[in-house]
């Protein structure tokens, strides 16, 4: 081991904070080129000497502006198909040496390199290449960037000295900045972007690892890319970026922020025309009633569906020919815990159903579209929030739990008519089997233990997040504000015994729907042939915990 002895002026040198620094030599490599030129014109402008590689050296001279080819920078030319064009000391020197730093300066002076106060790159774009079906493995996999993002990091990790720019996104801030600093970028502008920089090369490395775990076997190059999307990953890798803080989590003393996957589909990227800040709470409930009138959607064609969420259980929900009518359907099962809830409807909201929904005080609504007239109508209600979402795929679900995460696949699970086991003496006449699978598709968006009475594409009593089976069916009439004689009732998950059937058929039901699988299932058999019940069995349950 060699020890240096290091002069007090030279460590008080080497630890200074530095300010604002000129922009001297500037490295741009980009595969994106929108809005390029213009920085680089201002770049030049502040007499920065430009370095750059192939396509974007191109540019830059198509616009006029002298460039440095990286092949004379470094003396060498750029080989293996462009492999090898910034992997030199003479790059990562001049990105890396410590200015003002007495040992690097007399090494970078020995051997030639020359600072590089600024890199503008992109990245390989390996997430678009990835995405295209049956992509050549070889092609694949010569889309994994390898030169950029060394230089990105070598360029963060020296934030002191060097600027590093990954997004285009932030070319006028920097333009701004560069004209009233007189050709300089401040340190809080260069911390800023360093950060920017490594969240960069982690979520592009995230995407490449996350790509290459569901190819089990490497293929031929020329081959197309078979990958597992089904498999569960071998490293759960989790890479969102902040899109917003909230104000507070569930309760006021929790802290709480959205991150979205960037794609702007889905609640987390939807847009809010008005109202509040939504709250952790608002969105949770939004997503809630957007999934229920999307699967109320899937299940009964082109209706319009609307459904009302109170602290993420639906307390109506309803089908309709229009959507002012599936509303007031929805709104008649449970008006009274309507009251400050949330609604999600599947199709555009038109002025007519506007003017019926703004009579009920309501935190948010979230839907495809608002027509003008009805975005009229909603304005006077300052405080309502108004969000257009688009359809986001399902994804898996992950849940916390102590020391880990849990991680499982989207309840996807979904039965028709064809589907259905009929165990009972009496099938159910077509309007109950309508009825049950409208009462199916709710039911598989209420907390355990859950029944839900419904009729004719109308919710009439929901029973949510019971303890007992009996309790979730006595709850769920109890809460019922319409008829309950004539309709049917869905169990998200089988009845272990004949008690929760003959509750149901107390509150009037005549027909149920439940998965089946019990041991004592022939005992709730005959108590349904007793009654004079309908009963199917769907073979799949939908807990909801």
């Amino acid at each position: 081991m060699v020890w240096r002895c290091v002069s007090k002026s030279e460590r008080t040198k080497e630890s200074e904070v530095s300010g604002t620094k000129k922009i001297q030599r500037a490295l741009v490599s980009v595969t994106d080129k929108s809005g390029l030129v213009e920085l680089a014109q201002v770049l030049a402008g502040f007499g920065v000497e430009l370095i750059s590689t192939g396509g974007t050296a191109k540019t830059l001279r198509e616009a006029g502006l002298g460039v440095i080819d990286i092949s004379d920078l470094t003396g060498f030319p750029e080989m293996l198909d462009g492999r090898v064009k910034t992997l030199h000391p003479r790059v990562h020197g001049g990105l890396l040496f410590v200015r003002g730093n007495a040992q690097h300066e007399a090494a970078a002076a020995a051997h030639g390199i020359q600072p590089i106060d600024m890199v503008i790159v992109n990245l390989y774009a390996f997430q678009k290449t990835a995405a295209q079906p049956a992509v050549p493995f070889g092609h694949l996999i010569e889309n994994i960037d390898i030169g950029g993002p060394s230089m990105v990091r070598s360029a963060a990790k020296n934030f002191e000295d060097v600027a590093i720019v990954t997004s285009v996104a932030d070319y006028p801030a920097l333009i701004e900045e560069l004209k009233s600093n007189a050709g300089g970028l401040s340190r809080e502008t260069r911390w800023r972007l360093a950060k920017q920089a490594f969240a960069t090369t982690a979520a592009y490395d995230t995407a490449i690892a996350n790509t290459l775990d569901q190819i089990q076997q490497a293929p031929a190059p020329d081959q197309g890319t078979a990958r597992d999307t089904d498999a569960f990953p071998s490293t759960l890798r989790i890479n969102f970026p902040l899109a917003q803080s909230l104000r507070y989590g569930e309760n006021p003393h929790q802290r709480a922020a959205l991150y979205s996957d960037g794609s702007g589909l889905g609640i987390a990227g939807a847009t809010q025309l008005q109202g509040k800040e939504l709250s952790f709470n608002n969105l949770v409930d939004l997503d809630a009633c957007w999934e229920l009138a999307q699967e109320l959607h899937a299940g009964e064609g082109d209706l319009p569906a609307v459904a009302i969420i109170k602290h993420t259980n639906p307390c109506g929900a309803a089908t309709g020919s229009t959507v002012l009518e599936a509303y007031k359907k929805a709104l008649e099962c449970d008006p009274v815990s309507a009251f400050g809830g949330v609604i999600g409807i599947n199709q555009p909201v038109d002025g007519e159903a506007a003017e019926e929904i703004a009579k009920l005080f309501v935190e948010a609504i979230v839907a495809p579209e608002f027509t003008p007239r009805a975005r009229q109508r909603f304005s006077a209600k300052k405080n309502l929030r108004l969000v257009e979402i688009k359809p986001a795929p399902s994804r898996p679900v992950v849940k916390h739990v102590s020391g880990g995460l849990l991680l499982q696949d989207a309840d996807a699970g979904r039965v028709d008519e064809s589907e259905l086991d009929v165990v009972t003496w009496r099938p159910p006449t077509a309007e109950e089997l309508r009825s049950l699978i409208f009462a199916w598709r709710v039911c598989k968006h209420v907390k355990s233990n859950a029944i839900v009475y419904a009729r004719d594409g109308q919710t009439v009593g929901i029973g949510a997040g019971q303890m007992s089976r009996v309790d979730a069916a006595r709850f769920g009439a109890m809460k019922a504000v319409l008829p309950l004689k004539g309709t049917v009732a869905a169990s998200d998950a089988f009845f272990p015994f004949p008690d929760g059937l003959e509750a149901v058929a107390a509150a009037g039901a005549t027909a149920v729907i439940q998965p089946g699988g019990s041991v004592k299932d022939q005992d709730v058999i005959a108590a349904a042939d007793r009654l004079g019940m309908a009963m199917v069995f769907t073979g799949i349950r939908h807990f909801r915990h």
